[in-house]
């Protein structure tokens, strides 16, 4: 296998319509209110999706050194474990992709605040270094988050309320209300879900070296945990919908309820390797939640 195919593997391009999620339900949402520009939207997504890239990349480098990625392990083999790539190749991956974020998260805020000096844009770029560490150190470092049980705590703040509530104050220039918390919290719950399941899977080779809320909780009160992450990111939905003006179109996202139930069903039938099939299946389900319930706001704009 070549370098540039292990590469490509170890980005984990099938997680990178989750991080989009939190992205595309801000902006559309700060559309249905505001004017965005195309051009900001562009470096938005961008941005986000390098910042998923190195996280990905970050986390293999942060489990080869840990030791977490073993032969036993129940997840897809990536590029290291492989031996399609070394350390110094990943290291100069990771420089790569932190570059790319760098770049295109300047882009942004030079796009859609027209300069880097404001306030506005001195706090994104806080925030951007701080979405940056906090890629990185998810199981890299000497204390790393994601091996203390606070994996899902990182997860909710930054897919969920960084990523929808930062994306609309990028588009739109202006703070939310307080109910924008709600798809906010929506998103947040369906990351933490995939996440869940990710860290269900893998219990018997994180036993040995990390922690995890699945580890803390057993098997079958982890996937109790899995069905309330995905009941409360519908409530929290609904409800923002019920507070804002009535228009049916806003439930359109009720469309993907049946690939919801579906994942829950599996959740609950399968165990271990078995359940890596209904990882994809909730990011997908999550990616088109955003997309219609944000299109369900959009709707009068376009028609």
């Amino acid at each position: 296998m070549s370098k540039f195919s292990s590469a490509v593997r170890s980005m984990r391009l099938r997680t990178l319509p989750l991080s989009l999620s939190g992205v595309c339900l801000g902006m559309m949402l700060a559309a249905s209110d505001y004017r965005v520009s195309w051009v900001v939207a562009l470096f938005t997504m961008l941005t986000t999706v390098c910042l998923q890239i190195l996280s990905n990349l970050s986390n293999e480098l942060g489990d080869y050194y840990h030791g977490t990625d073993t032969a036993d392990r129940l997840g897809p083999n990536y590029g290291m474990m492989e031996g399609g790539l070394t350390v110094s190749d990943m290291k100069l991956l990771i420089g790569g992709a932190i570059a790319f974020c760098v770049v295109f998260g300047l882009l942004m805020i030079r796009a859609s605040f027209g300069t880097l000096l404001s306030l506005e844009s001195v706090c994104l770029m806080m925030l951007g270094a701080a979405a940056i560490s906090g890629a990185m150190k998810y199981t890299l470092g000497r204390n790393p988050y994601g091996y203390q049980g606070l994996g899902d705590v990182f997860v909710f703040i930054f897919f969920g309320l960084v990523s929808v509530l930062g994306s609309y104050f990028v588009a739109a220039h202006t703070i939310p209300s307080w109910i924008f918390l709600l798809p906010a919290c929506a998103i947040g719950f369906f990351s933490i879900g995939v996440l869940n399941v990710n860290n269900i899977r893998d219990m018997k080779t994180d036993a040995e070296n990390r922690v995890t809320v699945a580890l803390k909780l057993g098997e079958k009160k982890a996937k109790i945990y899995q069905t309330v992450l995905i009941v409360m990111g519908w409530i929290c939905m609904i409800v923002f919908c019920m507070l804002r003006f009535f228009d049916p179109w806003h439930y359109l996202f009720v469309l993907t309820l049946p690939f919801f139930i579906k994942h829950i069903a599996g959740v609950w039938k399968y165990s271990g390797k078995d359940l890596d099939k209904m990882l994809p299946l909730l990011v997908i389900s999550t990616f088109l939640f955003a997309i219609l319930a944000g299109f369900g706001f959009l709707k009068f704009l376009l028609f």
